[in-house]
């Protein structure tokens, strides 16, 4: 019988898996997160599968189509040793052109860009409008307790972004349905057909307001929804055929559960779950897109060896499929990601 040198390769990988003592003798291999890359320009990354990036860690991940690219924004789990929580002082920026092949660019955002904000570069989103790119971004206030969201603009996707407020858009003292100091995080941004944008968010409270054309002031009162079965964070929202889409994570550990509207004012039809948890990572937070006619689901887990955690979080990506009436499949998470052949879409 005959045994391939790459079949050899991958049982020595599995028996230093199973030893602990040969696992502390191998030293880290390039791309493993032990070994960051210092990025100072665009610099491609091999192609893994999932996770789709091994040397950083990365979190609460959202993309933006701008046309032939995507581009994948990040938080970047970073926390000193010893310590389990999220500390997180940049955001990363990736892009790709088919999915598959990563660029990283240099840090286009950091806490500091905010004069007004302390700390915890969280869950953010970025929208294009008129040739600008609008980056909202949850941050812990300098001087108005808790959690608070910021508004960064700049004129290409990569940055570099500056604030483009100077002042927090959203501050805790202005939701009041909750008396937690961490409900104003994870914002999502979604522009209608009529060019009338709006700003989802929350923590427990899934909050939402419209936004004025300027991008960076609300446009009316903050509405609280509060039909959401067991909302926790992180909503999303996305629109196909007619129908707009809110999902979220729900429970602790995290799922994602979507509901479904014919207005981005709802109401909202809860649908049921879209993603079981994420292995080894109580938070679970995704982004929805559509890249030259395919449907893209992209989210977090605590996967990589050996070091992956809550706090150590790693962004992967599957496909997202339909059934005939709109409803979504459940997300069938896999290692492989894209590089696994897609099934023809429902």
């Amino acid at each position: 019988m005959t045994f391939s040198l790459h079949a050899l390769g991958l049982l020595l990988g599995t028996l230093l898996l199973l030893d602990p003592a040969a696992r502390a003798q191998t030293p880290a291999a390039p791309g493993n997160p032990d070994q960051p890359v210092n990025v100072t320009g665009p610099t491609p990354l091999p192609v893994y599968g999932n996770p789709i990036i091994r040397d950083k860690y990365t979190a609460d991940p959202a993309a933006l189509v701008v046309g032939n690219t995507v581009y994948l924004y990040t938080g970047h789990d970073n926390p000193p040793p010893g310590k389990e929580w999220y500390f997180m002082k940049q955001w990363l920026c990736y892009s790709s052109t088919d999915m598959l092949h990563w660029t990283e660019h240099p840090s286009p955002l950091n806490v500091q860009a905010f004069s007004w904000a302390k700390a915890d570069a969280w869950a953010s989103q970025v929208i294009e409008r008129g040739g600008k790119y609008y980056w909202y971004a949850a941050v812990e206030h300098g001087s108005i307790g808790g959690k608070a969201i910021g508004v960064a603009v700049a004129d290409q996707p990569t940055g570099p972004f500056r604030d483009a407020r100077g002042s927090a858009l959203i501050t805790n003292d202005m939701t009041k349905d909750t008396n937690i100091s961490w409900d104003d995080i994870d914002p999502t941004v979604f522009i209608d057909d009529q060019g009338q944008a709006y700003l989802y968010w929350g923590n427990t409270v899934c909050y939402w307001a419209r936004l004025k054309a300027n991008m960076t002031e609300l446009d009316g009162p903050i509405h609280a929804i509060t039909t959401l079965p067991q909302f926790t964070e992180a909503p999303w929202l996305h629109y196909r055929k007619g129908w707009y889409y809110l999902s979220y994570a729900t429970g602790f550990p995290e799922k994602i559960a979507y509901a479904m509207s014919r207005s981005l004012e709802g109401p909202w039809a809860y649908q049921g779950i879209l993603n079981e948890v994420a292995g080894n990572s109580n938070t679970n937070h995704q982004s929805i897109i559509e890249f030259r006619g395919e449907w893209y689901f992209i989210y977090h887990n605590g996967a990589i060896n050996t070091h992956g955690s809550s706090f150590h979080r790693s962004v992967c990506i599957d496909r997202l499929r339909y059934h005939k009436d709109g409803t979504l499949q459940r997300v069938q998470m896999t290692t492989e990601g894209l590089t696994a052949p897609a099934a023809k879409q429902h």
